[in-house]
């Protein structure tokens, strides 16, 4: 499948590294000779090299980093994770998070360049935090951490937990005999 470059999105390929600039930033990244890269026009084509054994298995890894990188530096990618807890609390300061997560102390995080910290706090929900960036691994790479600070627990469902994610939850114990 071609990747298609949408308008004002600028991409080089110079012998192994593919780099992409756009509206909201700039992304490389190395790809070895398992693949070929292409670009015609406004499409990217991505194809495997015959030549090369692990051709087949690299394939679909290079075409789904670099439609990420068109698509991070055109449009961007966002997440939004809720707090759920008595007393927990999520505060951005400029590029760093203050997290209240039931601990004896706060919990102080920067926040790398590339990464859109917001916070929203309402009386009587959830605190919840937006992130959003042009790079989809960094922005994965930094939710994955804060969500594993305090992983959501099975019983009550307290914890860092992504939006619009299903836990499984237990019943508890069995009352009565």
């Amino acid at each position: 499948m071609p990747i298609t470059i949408p308008a004002g999105v600028t991409v080089n390929v110079d012998k192994d590294v593919i780099t992409v600039k756009g509206k909201l930033g700039e992304l490389s990244q190395k790809f070895y000779d398992h693949v070929i890269v292409e670009v015609d026009g406004d499409q990217l084509h991505v194809k495997k090299n015959e030549a090369v054994a692990e051709g087949d298995a690299k394939h679909g890894l290079y075409r789904a980093l670099i439609n990420n990188m068109v698509k991070g530096v055109s449009e961007g990618f966002e997440t939004v994770q809720e707090f759920v807890g008595v007393g927990y609390k999520a505060e951005a300061k400029g590029q760093i998070l203050e997290m209240a997560l039931g601990y004896s102390h706060s919990i102080f995080m920067e926040m790398p360049p590339e990464i859109k910290i917001e916070t929203i706090n309402e009386r009587g929900k959830n605190p919840i935090l937006k992130m959003r960036s042009y790079d989809k691994q960094l922005l994965g790479q930094v939710a994955a951490k804060i969500r594993s600070m305090r992983k959501p627990e099975p019983y009550k469902g307290k914890g860092i937990k992504f939006e619009g994610e299903v836990l499984r939850r237990k019943a508890g114990k069995a009352a009565g005999k």
